[in-house]
């Protein structure tokens, strides 16, 4: 269904987006990164070249008028992955402009959402964000599909209405 990100790259979707660029997670765990090999060995949290890229493209959207929703859904306890994430959010994501909610994934339940990962810009295009099974990145897909789109934006509306903004998530 979808068209597979040949010249079409995440970075130029987002500097084309007009007015959204929403983003939903659902994984515990994602690949290795020097952030969190750094943070697992001295518990300190850091931000590196590739937040920084992150940080610069993202507050380039968000002065534009982009609004940038992050949603994620993780399991409690945290796995030391999302807890990683959950430190570095106001350092890279609040910093950068987004505005983050966590949901429980045991407060899920009634929830439809797709199997993986996605981003939907202006409510027209979804990238899907596939990885393999030990969290490294495989590839993203890209589809212009109305009625995918419909129905991963009814999906993200869903779990942002029910997820707990970042500053008042307190993770068990």
């Amino acid at each position: 269904m979808g068209t597979p990100l040949t010249n079409e790259k995440f970075e130029d979707l987002l500097a084309a987006a007009d007015y959204s660029a929403h983003h939903l997670e659902l994984r515990d765990a994602y690949m290795m990164d020097a952030s969190f090999a750094k943070w697992i060995e001295t518990g300190i949290v850091t931000a590196d070249a590739d937040d920084e890229w992150w940080i610069s493209a993202v507050g380039k959207a968000v002065a534009r008028g982009v609004e940038v929703r992050r949603a994620r859904i993780v399991s409690e306890p945290l796995s030391r992955y999302s807890r990683w994430l959950w430190e570095c959010t106001s350092l890279v994501n609040l910093a950068a402009g987004e505005q983050v909610r966590w949901l429980p994934r045991h407060l899920t339940a009634g929830l439809v959402t797709p199997p993986v990962d996605f981003w939907i810009f202006d409510s027209a295009v979804l990238v899907w964000n596939h990885f393999t099974g030990d969290g490294e990145w495989a590839n993203n897909e890209v589809t212009r599909d109305p009625a995918l789109v419909s129905l991963c934006s009814g999906a993200f509306a869903a779990v942002w209405e029910r997820a707990v903004d970042h500053r008042d998530y307190r993770p068990s």
